[in-house]
C-alpha cells in the first residue's frame, strides 16, 4: 500500500516562548536561537513513518568496572555526586542543556573474592580485582562492594529505571583453580564439579538482596580467560560451553524461584555478535539457536524467571563498514528464523584495540571522531540489528585508554592510574555525550520507526555520510529523531511525516567537537546538521 507522506511546513512567526519540550515544558525565556545556513538548493528529505514501527527500546546502560570500589569510596561527595549526574541525570541547566545522559540502566559487577586475595589472586592490578559477598564459610558480608553499592543507590536515586547483576567468574572458593581466571587446557565453566547448584544460589541470593532486576551469569565465554602462560592474568573471567551455560542457567532459574527472586535471567554476553549466530566449531557459538530454538538440547526459552533476550558485544565487527551493517543483518536474519518474539540486547561495547586503522584503544582520545565513531555503533545496532537494549562497557576509567565515558585523572591532573584511589579530577568525554545523544532521549518503552533520507537508503552509503533513526511514544505522542553526520559538510533536511507535528518546531540537541548536546531549536523544514555532529531533535504530534 503506498504511504502518504505529509510535508510539516511553520505556518507563520512562531514565538520560541511557546515552544514545548519533549517533557512538555515550556521553553524558558533564554532559549537559544533557531540555527540559520538554510541551503534550499542542497534540502535533503528526511521522512518518518509512525505507523511502521520496530522494536521496543528497552534500556540504555553502562558498567561499573573496574572503578566503582574505588570512586564510589572517595571522601569528596560533590565528585562523586557529578560522575554519578553525568551518568544517570535527567535534569536540564537553566539553559536547556542536559546535565548528563540518563542512563535508564546500569550494570553492577558481583565481584568473585579476587580482592580479599589481593596479590596471591594471581590478578596483576587491584583495580581488576572484586570483592565477593560470599564467605568461605557460607556467610554473606553485604557491606562489600561499598564503592559500587553507592553507585547503584546513586542510580537508582537519579531514576534509573532497571538495574543488572553481571558475574564473570564464579567465586574464589568454588573455582576449580581458586582463582577468578581460568586454569586453561579446556572451555568450560571454571567451577568445580558439583558446586552449580551453590554458585546458581549465591547468584540468586545477591539478585534478591540488591534487588536486581536482571542477571547475567556467563560473560564473553568464547574467549581464553586464564593467564596463557604469564605470571599473572589481566583480569578475571571464565571460557563456558553453551552446555555449562544451559545447565547454570536451569539452576539459577530454580533458585530464584525458591527465593521468590523478581530478578530475570538474561544470558549470552557473547564475545562478538557473530557468535550469536555461527561460529559453533567447539559449543560456544549458535547461540541463538542454542538456547532459544526448542530442538535444541540447551533450550532455556521455557525457564520461568528467564528473560525472552539473548545478548552479545559489538566488538571487532565494526569495520568496514559493508562489514558492519552485514553482521547485524545476519543477526537479524537468524532471530527472525528462531523466535521473531526475541529481543536482542548489545551489553557491551567500548572502543578496544586497532579499528581498521581509524581508532585505536590507546592513546587515550575523547574527541568529537571518537564520539561519531561510537554513535554510528549504536545506530546500526539499533537499526539494523534491531537491538532494544544498548549498554557501554566502563562508565568511568582512570587509564590511559579510549572505553570509558567518564575519566578520572589524578588530582594533579595528570594520568596517574593509581593516584586516583582517593581522589580525582573528573572529566567528560565526546563517547558520553554522543551516547547521550540517544539515551537521554530515547527513554524506555519507546518504539522506533521507520526513518529514511532520499539519496540514503542503501546502509552502507549512509554509514559514510548521514545516518538517521526515530522513535515514537505512542501515548505520549513524542517523536525523537537522531542524525548522525561523520562527513565534513553541513546538511540540510526538510522533515516528511505521516502525523502532524505541534508548534511546528522541534527541540534540536547538538554534540560536536565545540557543544555537549547543547540545545537548540529547528524549523522542520530546515533542520541544519553542522558536520561532524550528532544531533538529537525532540518534539510532540497530533
Amino acid at each position: 500500500m503506498k504511504k502518504s507522506w505529509q510535508t510539516i511546513v511553520p505556518a507563520g512567526v512562531l514565538s520560541l516562548l511557546t515552544v514545548f519540550s519533549c517533557c512538555g515544558k515550556p521553553a524558558p525565556a533564554s532559549s537559544p536561537e533557531m540555527p540559520g545556513g538554510k541551503d534550499t538548493s542542497a534540502l535533503l528529505e528526511l521522512r518518518i513513518d509512525l505507523a511502521d514501527t520496530h522494536q521496543t527500546i528497552h534500556s540504555f546502560g553502562a558498567s561499573d568496572c573496574w572503578t566503582g570500589k574505588f570512586i564510589g569510596s572517595w571522601a569528596d561527595v560533590s565528585k562523586k555526586n557529578r560522575v554519578a549526574d553525568l551518568l544517570f541525570s535527567t535534569d536540564t541547566l537553566a539553559d536547556g542543556t542536559p546535565r548528563g545522559i540518563g542512563l535508564s540502566l546500569w550494570r553492577f559487577n558481583i565481584g568473585a573474592g579476587s580482592f580479599e586475595q589481593g596479590a596471591g589472586s594471581g590478578i596483576a592490578t587491584d583495580w581488576r580485582r572484586e570483592e565477593c559477598f560470599l564467605n568461605a564459610d557460607g556467610s554473606y558480608n553485604w557491606n562489600k562492594q561499598a564503592g559500587q553499592q553507592w553507585f547503584l543507590q546513586a542510580a537508582r536515586s537519579r531514576g534509573v529505571k532497571y538495574t543488572l547483576g553481571f558475574a564473570i567468574s564464579p567465586p574464589v572458593y568454588m573455582t576449580r583453580n581458586g582463582k577468578a581466571f581460568h586454569p586453561g587446557g579446556d572451555n568450560h565453566l571454571n567451577i568445580r564439579e558439583g558446586r552449580m547448584k551453590d554458585y546458581a544460589g549465591f547468584l540468586a541470593a545477591v539478585a534478591e538482596h540488591l534487588r536486581l532486576d536482571y542477571l547475567s551469569p556467563v560473560n564473553e565465554p568464547q574467549w581464553d580467560w586464564s593467564a596463557k602462560g604469564k605470571p599473572t592474568a589481566s583480569q578475571a573471567g571464565s571460557q563456558a560451553t553453551n552446555g555449562d551455560i544451559a545447565a547454570l542457567v536451569k539452576q539459577l532459574s530454580a533458585a530464584l524461584k525458591t527465593r521468590h527472586a523478581t530478578a530475570k535471567v538474561v544470558i549470552g554476553e557473547a564475545g562478538q555478535l557473530d557468535f550469536l549466530y555461527g561460529r559453533n566449531n567447539d559449543d560456544r557459538g549458535d547461540q541463538v539457536s542454542r538456547f532459544f530454538s526448542a530442538a535444541s538440547p540447551d533450550y532455556i526459552g521455557n525457564l520461568p524467571d528467564v528473560a525472552p533476550v539473548i545478548s552479545g558485544h559489538s566488538y571487532f565487527t565494526t569495520c568496514p563498514d559493508d562489514k558492519m551493517v552485514h553482521v547485524r543483518q545476519q543477526l537479524a536474519e537468524k532471530v527472525r528464523q528462531v523466535n521473531p518474539a526475541l529481543s536482542v540486547w548489545q551489553s557491551e561495547f567500548g572502543i578496544l584495540g586497532d579499528i581498521c586503522g581509524q581508532y585505536s584503544g590507546s592513546p587515550r582520545n575523547t574527541g568529537i571522531g571518537y564520539g561519531l565513531y561510537v554513535a554510528k555503533v549504536i545506530h546500526h545496532d539499533l537499526t539494523v540489528a534491531n537491538v532494544s537494549s544498548w549498554q557501554w562497557w566502563l562508565a568511568v576509567s582512570p587509564y590511559d585508554y579510549s572505553d570509558a565515558l567518564v575519566y578520572i585523572n589524578a588530582p594533579d591532573s595528570s594520568i596517574n592510574v593509581d593516584q586516583c584511589k582517593r581522589d580525582g579530577v573528573v572529566l567528560e568525554s565526546k563517547q558520553l555525550w554522543a551516547l547521550g545523544n540517544y539515551a537521554r532521549f530515547v527513554r524506555p518503552g519507546m518504539q522506533r520507526v521507520t526513518a529514511s533520507i532520499d539519496g540514503l537508503h542503501d546502509p552502507v552509503k549512509a554509514a559514510g555520510a548521514l545516518m538517521v533513526s526515530a522513535y515514537h511514544d505512542p501515548q505520549e505522542k513524542s517523536l525523537v529523531v537522531v542524525l548522525v553526520n561523520v562527513s565534513n559538510e553541513t546538511k540540510t533536511l526538510r522533515l516528511h511525516t505521516s502525523a502532524t507535528l505541534r508548534k511546528n518546531l522541534l527541540n534540536t540537541y547538538t554534540t560536536d567537537a565545540d557543544s555537549n548536546l547543547k540545545r537548540s531549536y529547528s524549523a522542520p523544514d530546515s533542520i541544519v546538521v553542522k558536520p561532524q555532529s550528532v544531533v538529537t531533535l525532540t518534539g510532540r504530534y497530533q
